[in-house]
């Protein structure tokens, strides 16, 4: 026997993943209005390849200066900036093994680029790679299980084993931008370029802010055949 929106709310009250507090009529994303407008859309003007926003509130996306000179990865989008309530719940993700949380921040990340997914039109998704030794101290790959609910959304299918990181490295967050480049440097392989050969292909990740991963991604899928390759995060760091 199905029981009624409002019973089941009494036994099972919807909480708002952030900060806790009860949200009437909750939707499925589960954040609460209040923490919602604490957290920060990205939109244009973008630069039109890596997505990072310029501090103009008029005007029409363009290459930044870093997009001039590294362009292995055709576009990249991210949803919000990497600040506030999102920052909190990313950090829960990752670290505090709350899994639970690839829903929210995933369907947040579906809704806030579905029209940058109409735009691409990838025919495969693959999550960004953990080396195996931090994948055993994590338990999981978090832009895996992003990934996953992504395939469910946009209808795309994931491929997962096929890009990987055959390499240890550093983690980026301790690092500068032109560390980060020097820390991801052949850092990934693909298995079976036949497979993703002529393929339009979308990574994804929680965090963007240099785009050197992404980047290093990019170049040895394209190496490997792959005819385009695009990439979307959750949160973009780095926004000032």
């Amino acid at each position: 026997m199905l029981l009624p929106r409002s019973l089941l709310d009494i036994l099972f009250p919807p909480l708002c993943h952030a900060c806790r507090s009860f949200i009437p009529l909750a939707g499925e994303i589960l954040i609460c209005p209040e923490c919602l407008e604490k957290t920060s859309f990205l939109v244009g003007p973008l630069c039109t390849i890596c997505g990072t926003p310029f501090t103009t509130e008029k005007g029409r996306g363009h290459l930044c200066g870093d997009c001039l000179g590294r362009l292995p990865l055709h576009r990249s989008r991210s949803a919000v900036v990497f600040a506030g309530p999102v920052r909190d719940l990313i950090h829960g993700f990752k670290y505090g093994n709350r899994v639970h949380l690839a829903d929210p921040l995933a369907i947040l990340m579906a809704g806030a680029l579905a029209s940058f997914r109409e735009e691409a039109r990838p025919e495969l998704i693959l999550p960004v790679p953990l080396h195996r030794k931090r994948l055993r101290e994590r338990g999981f790959n978090q832009a895996q299980l992003l990934a996953k609910v992504l395939e469910k959304r946009w209808r795309v299918p994931v491929e997962t084993g096929n890009l990987r990181r055959i390499r240890w490295t550093d983690p980026q967050t301790t690092l500068d931008a032109e560390a980060r480049w020097l820390n991801v440097s052949g850092a990934f392989e693909v298995k079976n370029g036949k497979r993703l050969a002529g393929k339009r292909v979308m990574l994804v990740d929680d965090v963007l802010t240099t785009g050197s991963t992404m980047r290093e991604c990019a170049e040895v899928l394209l190496d490997a055949g792959v005819a385009e390759v695009v990439a979307v995060t959750v949160a973009r760091g780095g926004v000032q």
